[in-house]
């Protein structure tokens, strides 16, 4: 590896990011063809089912891409799809040498379209900004290697850890900027997920309020499907895609609720009798949910961190005190019984939104099941 490696990876990677939120569940790549010191041709996946970064940098060369060195953002892939092996699309136009950022975890690539190029004749470079490249497409990694959808649990809460005051009265936290943020952060999910309880006390819509931008899934936990049937999610379920996930076994009570719109499925019973959340999580992904944005509640919050199932986490903190000792925080459950059995978070990200502040951070390690 070169620094001029290193530089036109990078580059690549500014090409990819220009797909963030259409490649789902594809990952973003991004390629860029170089001859010398000179780039003659780069490309990026532009758009899930379309042609992808190899063969768009391919088709934007400026000169015949023979003996040239192309570099990559992920392993090219080597199967199949919506689109033809991109291997074939760099062996037919003579690529000299191929550049790898990482490695695709998909079990139909793992380590096969490396192997195809050399069998090939041509030169591959791997783990050029590894972890760069790994960490773009932290969403595919996970959703490819672990069948489940990428979690991030989402919250607004005081400088004092509340969310709502005593009274239960909540709007507003947050400042118009803050808000208008996570309206962004709906738009890059492909499911919204919130508990029975969340819906009862708030009523919300759980749409993206961004002009020309779809709405995610909804995902509604309720046990015993009781949710009012002239709840918001449910009335404009035909407007919106809504799905009930449920424990209730009532068929004329289901009727209602798909008279309604809503989808509506039936899963067993986890330990705490709610729901089995990983099962959930694997149905989703198998349904092409790869992202997946937790809003609430507090219960169901814990319970997705007890079961492992979130991966991120996102705090919007207001510069804001509500005190009171019965004034809600943003997790429930029993909790952990010491800071060393805590879920540990890492690669804390701050940033200031308007007067409010956001703090991001991915979940360190596995969750403490004993606990």
């Amino acid at each position: 590896m070169t620094s001029q490696d290193e530089f036109y990876m990078r580059r690549a990677l500014e090409l990819a990011k220009r797909g963030e939120g259409a490649t789902s569940p594809n990952p973003m790549v991004g390629a860029v063809i170089v001859r010398g010191d000179q780039i003659i041709g780069e490309g990026y996946h532009q758009r899930f089912g379309e042609p992808h970064a190899e063969r768009n940098a391919l088709l934007a060369c400026t000169e015949d891409p023979a003996g040239a060195t192309m570099y990559v953002t992920l392993e090219p892939c080597c199967h199949h799809g919506h689109q033809p092996p991109c291997v074939e699309a760099v062996i037919a136009a003579q690529i000299g040498r191929v550049v790898v950022g990482c490695g695709d975890p998909n079990p139909k690539v793992a380590g096969r379209g490396i192997r195809i190029l050399r069998d090939a004749g041509i030169e591959v470079t791997e783990n050029v900004l590894a972890a760069e490249c790994r960490a773009l497409n932290r969403v595919f990694m996970h959703y490819i290697s672990r069948g489940m959808p990428y979690v991030t649990l989402k919250y607004a809460m005081t400088l004092d850890g509340k969310i709502a005051a005593y009274t239960g009265k909540s709007k507003w936290i947050t400042g118009e900027a803050a808000r208008a943020h996570v309206q962004q952060e709906r738009a890059r999910h492909k499911a919204i997920m919130v508990g029975r309880g969340t819906v009862q006390a708030d009523d919300p819509r759980l749409t993206c309020r961004i002009p020309g931008e779809p709405s995610p899934l909804r995902v509604i936990c309720d046990t015993n499907l009781s949710t009012s049937i002239s709840a918001n999610v449910v009335r404009t379920a035909r407007e919106t895609p809504t799905l009930f996930a449920t424990c209730c076994q009532d068929d004329a009570k289901i009727a209602a609720y798909e008279s309604a719109g809503c989808r509506v499925w039936q899963l067993p019973p986890g330990a705490d009798g709610h729901p089995d959340l990983t099962l959930l999580m694997q149905k989703l992904a198998a349904a092409e949910i790869d992202t997946l944005l937790l809003e609430g509640g507090a219960e169901l919050a814990w319970s997705m961190l007890k079961a492992g199932l979130v991966q991120r986490v996102q705090a919007y903190i207001a510069p804001l005190l509500l005190a009171g000792a019965n004034a809600k925080s943003p997790l429930g459950g029993a909790g952990f019984p010491n800071p060393a059995a805590g879920m540990r978070l890492r690669d804390p990200v701050i940033s200031q939104i308007g007067d409010d502040f956001l703090i991001e951070a991915e979940v360190a390690g596995d969750v403490h099941r004993d606990n």
